[in-house]
């Protein structure tokens, strides 16, 4: 059973900007249910906003850097915090956060694969915690060199095992 979730990157500014994230209505929509389902079971549930340098469209406060309105967050009770790396641990207080609320697995969601996702995943392991990764809960955009389904794809099985626990995340219980 999981401890906590964490969500990465679903801003405005990433997930309704010029490139459309690869099925972005049902990735929110399994989001969404992973929110509900930590809610429901009282984990705590970590959000994390991507935050660019002052004068960047993604500064912090900017209306680009602000987690998508559809997404079911709410910031008098989920744990919002800005990085600007990769990784959701370097340079902020997740696992300070982690480690008091006694969590030990951690459901990682969100976007882009194989920058935030991909980082976090691999450095949670790194610093001792359990990963179990949906793999229908994370998405990105297509890139010259390939499509976001075959990056989504290679992320799934490249992590798993080393790194993630992968499952569908109808799959995962809090």
């Amino acid at each position: 059973m999981a401890d906590a979730l964490l969500i990465i990157d679903m801003q405005t500014g990433l997930y309704d900007g010029p490139e459309k994230p690869f099925e972005r209505e049902r990735v929110l929509h399994t989001i969404n249910q992973l929110i509900q389902r930590a809610r429901r079971a009282g984990k705590p549930i970590y959000v994390a906003c991507h935050t660019g340098p002052a004068g960047s469209p993604i500064e912090a406060g900017s209306p680009l850097w602000q987690p998508w309105h559809a997404l079911d967050v709410d910031a008098s009770r989920d744990h919002l915090f800005n990085k600007s790396r990769p990784s959701c641990f370097l340079g902020t207080d997740l696992e300070q956060h982690l480690k008091a609320a006694h969590v030990d697995e951690l459901v990682i969601a969100g976007m882009k694969t194989q920058f935030c996702i991909d980082t976090t995943c691999r450095v949670a392991v790194e610093l001792g915690f359990s990963v179990v990764l949906p793999q229908d809960a994370h998405t990105c955009m297509d890139t010259p060199a390939l499509k976001a389904e075959a990056i989504i794809e290679h992320h799934n099985a490249t992590l798993t095992g080393a790194f993630v626990k992968r499952v569908k995340a109808a799959e995962v219980f809090f």
